[in-house]
């Protein structure tokens, strides 16, 4: 009796191994066409919102962003959708936004500049304050007073960073102080060093990011400088010597421990990205990618990419009216 062999089996090996090959290719098609390009710019139509600080929440495929007018921090979809994810009275400004991963929770500065609908005689320059939301529901976790460590000075928390314990660090712009929150929510002067200071009206500490050497790497807004803080000993602090000037240093990013990312907004609107050899004992620029006048302020890292804020504070400083109603996230490219 003539046997025939299943049809699978009649396949010789070359022609498998071109049939898997085409689909192979097919599979890789699909999945090329099923993922979405990832945009350039994601612009936010929300009248004069003024969004200060900016953090990537890659689990939830969204961008967060603070309010120096509104308040509310929001939620950004690739598509320029813009809805609130954490509001409350005690949000008068919002500026530095932390989104601490592995305690499932998003820090957010606040500070009532004078440009808020929430500002009040009772806060106005004086205000520092740390608040915690839940990163999944947006339910206030815990709220902090920092400018009633010292109720005497003026205040403007600024930016904030947190270490592998969870012990976050906040920057003041008006007054010479970092603070530090533990864990458990306790709050207590870092650092407080005349070295620091501003003069009066103008916003010195700004940007801070934590190194897992165990440092914290600060900009300080008036004259661009960069200083490095170590965690176990902050009076022992030293500036980051450089011979590239950062006048309006903003936002600061750890690219990786050797490169700084350092946004700039007036009159260069410009990020610098910084390279060390020695561990932040000197740097150098190694490339420039210029925003437009935009007044560029915090960044956030996609995966690979990074994307710098769009904020127009610049704008609502100046008192222009009618107020920016569109502002950007913008991916970085040097």
């Amino acid at each position: 009796m003539k046997r025939t062999l299943p049809l699978f089996r009649q396949f010789t090996a070359p022609t498998s191994v071109a049939l898997l090959a085409v689909l192979a290719a097919c599979s890789n098609k699909k999945t090329d066409e099923a993922a979405p390009a990832i945009p350039a710019t994601i612009t936010i139509s929300r009248p004069a919102l003024y969004p200060e600080g900016l953090a990537y929440d890659e689990a939830n495929g969204r961008f967060l962003v603070s309010s120096f007018t509104a308040g509310v921090v929001g939620q950004v979809k690739d598509d320029g959708t813009y809805s609130a994810f954490a509001d409350d009275a005690q949000l008068v400004s919002t500026t530095g936004l932390f989104l601490d991963v592995p305690r499932n929770r998003l820090l957010v500065a606040i500070a009532d500049p004078g440009a808020g609908s929430r500002t009040a005689t009772a806060t106005q320059g004086k205000l520092a304050a740390l608040a915690s939301y839940n990163r999944s529901t947006g339910q206030r976790l815990a709220y902090v007073d920092l400018s009633s460590l010292r109720p005497n000075l003026p205040h403007f928390a600024n930016d904030v960073a947190a270490d592998n314990q969870g012990n976050a660090y906040v920057t003041d712009s008006f007054a010479p102080i970092i603070y530090k929150i533990d864990a458990q929510g306790t709050a207590s002067v870092f650092l407080e060093d005349s070295r620091l200071a501003a003069p009066a009206g103008s916003f010195g500490l700004n940007g801070i990011v934590f190194h897992p050497d165990g440092y914290l790497l600060v900009g300080k807004y008036d004259d661009g400088t960069l200083y490095k803080v170590p965690l176990a000993n902050p009076t022992a602090f030293t500036r980051v010597a450089t011979a590239q000037v950062l006048a309006s240093a903003d936002g600061l990013l750890l690219s990786d421990n050797n490169t700084l990312l350092v946004s700039a907004n007036r009159p260069t609107n410009t990020v610098f990205r910084m390279r060390t050899t020695d561990g932040w004992t000197t740097a150098t620029a190694a490339g420039t990618f210029a925003t437009g006048d935009v007044f560029p302020t915090t960044m956030a890292r996609r995966g690979a990419d990074v994307y710098v804020l769009q904020s127009h504070i610049g704008a609502l400083l100046s008192g222009q009216n009618p107020p920016v109603t569109q502002f950007a996230i913008q991916k970085v490219t040097f």
